[in-house]
């Protein structure tokens, strides 16, 4: 008797598996679904400090999250040029805040300092007291003074600092 009864509940529950797996099949079928879109990713893992490269990006399709505006980078031209700021992982979506621009200029690197308004134009040289990127305002001490001061930095590496 005991044996039947094991067998009989055995059946139940795989009917009741069964059951349930077909309930959840039928409703994913009418979940509306997520947009989905083409991002890229990586082929390989990049680490904090790499340079990105068109050879080290794929693309792959996601839906949710992944897809929405804002939260990953769209387009492989968001990314080419690109230094990571943290560890990217293959065939996952980059997150905006993961990448940054490459530092031109690096704490302490000496740097060209240029005053230039209204056809006068002054050139020093000074230490960098931060880093940063094309277009960043920084903090450099005047080698020849000692001051501090704040200029942005050009294409050429140059600092360029104003009246002020």
């Amino acid at each position: 008797m005991w044996a039947s009864s094991c067998s009989a509940s055995k059946r139940y529950r795989r009917v009741i598996c069964a059951t349930l797996v077909l309930l959840a099949e039928a409703a994913f079928v009418r979940m509306p679904r997520a947009e989905e879109r083409i991002l890229p990713v990586p082929l390989a893992t990049i680490y904090p400090g790499d340079l990105i490269r068109e050879s080290m990006l794929g693309e792959l399709s996601f839906a949710g999250a992944a897809a929405a505006d804002g939260w990953a980078i769209q387009s492989k031209s968001a990314l080419l040029g690109k230094v990571a700021k943290r560890t990217l992982l293959p065939g996952k979506p980059i997150a905006a805040i993961a990448v940054d621009a490459p530092k031109l200029v690096a704490i302490g690197a000496q740097v060209k300092i240029v005053f230039d308004e209204d056809g006068l134009v002054i050139t020093t040289y000074g230490s960098a007291m931060q880093a940063g990127a094309v277009g960043d305002l920084i903090r450099v001490r005047n080698q020849d003074s000692g001051l501090t001061i704040s200029g942005k930095i050009q294409p050429d590496g140059s600092i360029r600092v104003s009246e002020g």
